[in-house]
This record gives structure tokens, C-alpha cells and sequence, in this order.
């Protein structure tokens, strides 16, 4: 998949296009995807998708922004798993977001991406204060437009806000159910303080890309990007019995049968099932019992479900 950042310098060669965040790429991206590559192969077009960075939202309102469910790199990983042939990341930000809607359609999309199809939601909103709209999108000559009906799951809309909230009530089966797969953080392991070593479960500590994850709490996870996938047990959050508590989440997978040192290793954690939500302790030893309580739970759980 060729990735370009920002427009392209130069005009695509024809193209089958779709436009959105993608946040997440839940079941309602991939039919999307999916629909468009089916176009683009029976009309001899190479199939484009332009996403924005960072989320519009997170430039007009960042204190009301949503919780991001991929980074930016997951998003590319998942793009490119998906077989589209090109993406395009979009730098979002004042001076764009005041393009009028004309611009947008005719210099970027007709012009430099040289989009001959393409393909949005039925609730598509593009150019300055959203103005534009699929009607406008259609007035263009030489753009075949074409809108995808809203995607459900037993009635519900697949939507990234109907992810996030399953994540946020822990209802891993149910975000799994709307994304087509198990919910996941890829990061590179970074150096921690240790404590884990000396509580007797050492720790793999995965970087995060943003400060708002869009769940908290302790885990069943299983572990990929090793030799094989590992089982284990993940907290996610602000450690608040340790040193009265971390002013940014913080990632910690404790990998059962595993000891060797992976820093800078990038892995990626897929999170399977909810044990219990994040708990301030009296000291050190009740941490410790707890967590061994987890490990346990957590290889019942996979007893019982692998």
C-alpha cells in the first residue's frame, strides 16, 4: 500500500475513492472497503482512501474529542491488511478546515487524487462549517458518487461511538462483535520502574501513542508480535496504589510463562475479556495478592474459553 502524507504532489493515476476518520476500522469501514475495492476492480481504477490526522475533532473541541480507538500506525496496519492500494493521511487543521467545499471536491478530489468513483456514508459532511454534502458531491462531471447505507449488528448501527462505549462498560465481547475482531493496543516496550519484577510478576510496559484510552481497568489479553501468541493478564490505567497514582495511563501486560527481556519490541494486545475495574489498595502485599487473583481468573477464563 503506498502511503502519501498530506495531498499528492502530483495527480494520482485514476482512482475509486472513500473518505473518512476510520477510527477503529470497524465492520462498517470494512464493508465500505470492501464495496470500494469491488469498483475499483471492475472499472480499472486503483483504489484510494484519504484519512485525516489528527481527528477534526480534536482541533475544534480537543477537550470533547473522543477517545481514540486506533493510532495512527494501527490505522495504517489495518488499511494495508485490508488490500486498498493507496492511503492518504490527510494533515487536518485550521487552514484545510477552512476550504470550501468546491475546493475540496474539485482541486483534491477530482484533481489530485483524479477520483473517477467514489464512495461515502450516508451522513458524509465535507469542506469549511461541513457545508458540503453528498448532493454537492454529485454535482461534479466527472465523479461517479455513490453513498453506503448505515451498518448494523442485531439492529444496532455500527458506528467507532457504539466501540467506545462497549469498551468504556467493558462489554469486550460486544466490541469485538461490532469491530470483526478482538479489541487491541499495539505499542513498543518501553522501560518501566520495575515493580512488577519485585511483586513477582514483571511487566511488559507498552507505550501509548494518546492519554485517553477508551477503556481502563484489568484484563484478559492475549499477546502478539513473539514467536507464537502468549496469554496474559494487561492493566490499563493510572496505577493509583503506586506512588499515590500516574498522571498519564499507563500499559502493563504481565505475560504468563514468559521471562525474557523484549524492549523495543513492538507488540500488539488484544483484549478479550474485562476481570475487574482499576483499585486503590491499602499497601503493597493486598496489590500483591490481587494481582495473583487476576493471573488466576484470567487462566480460567482461558480454560474455559480457548
Amino acid at each position: 500500500m503506498q502511503v502519501f502524507r498530506g495531498t499528492p504532489p502530483q495527480p494520482l493515476s485514476p482512482s475509486a475513492l472513500t473518505i473518512g476518520n476510520f477510527d477503529g476500522l470497524h465492520l462498517g469501514h470494512q464493508a465500505m472497503l470492501a464495496q470500494l475495492k469491488q469498483a475499483a476492480k471492475a472499472r480499472g481504477l486503483a483504489s484510494v482512501v484519504m484519512t485525516f490526522e489528527p481527528h477534526p475533532r480534536e482541533v475544534f473541541t480537543p477537550a470533547t474529542a473522543p477517545a481514540r480507538l486506533t493510532s495512527l500506525r494501527e490505522k495504517i496496519e489495518l488499511l494495508a491488511a485490508s488490500g486498498v492500494d493507496c492511503l492518504i493521511v490527510q494533515r487536518f487543521n485550521t487552514a484545510f478546515a477552512a476550504s470550501s467545499p468546491e475546493f475540496f471536491r474539485d482541486h483534491i478530489v477530482a484533481q489530485q487524487i483524479n477520483a473517477r468513483y467514489v464512495l461515502v456514508g450516508d451522513d458524509f459532511r465535507f469542506g469549511a462549517k461541513r457545508a458540503g454534502d453528498f448532493a454537492l458531491l454529485c454535482q461534479h462531471p466527472d465523479l461517479e458518487c455513490h453513498s453506503l447505507p448505515t451498518q448494523d449488528v442485531q439492529g444496532e448501527r455500527v458506528s467507532s461511538t457504539a466501540v467506545r462505549n462497549a469498551l468504556q462498560a467493558g462489554q469486550m465481547q460486544h466490541a469485538s462483535q461490532l469491530l470483526g475482531r478482538p479489541y487491541s493496543i499495539s505499542g513498543r516496550v518501553v522501560g518501566g520502574d520495575r515493580l512488577g519484577r519485585q511483586f513477582g510478576f514483571p511487566t511488559a510496559n507498552i507505550q501509548l501513542k494518546h492519554n485517553r484510552p477508551p477503556l481502563l481497568g484489568i484484563f484478559v489479553v492475549e499477546i502478539h508480535g513473539l514467536e507464537r501468541t502468549y496469554q496474559g493478564v494487561a492493566s490499563l490505567g493510572f496505577r493509583p496504589t503506586i506512588h499515590g497514582g500516574d498522571l498519564s495511563p499507563k500499559l502493563e501486560v504481565h505475560i504468563f510463562d514468559f521471562q525474557r527481556e523484549i524492549y523495543r519490541q513492538h507488540l500488539r494486545i488484544d483484549f478479550l475479556h474485562k476481570l475487574r475495574d482499576e483499585e486503590k489498595y491499602p499497601d503493597f502485599d493486598t496489590l500483591i495478592a490481587q494481582i495473583g487473583v487476576d493471573c488466576q481468573q484470567a487462566k480460567d477464563w482461558f480454560a474455559a474459553h480457548r
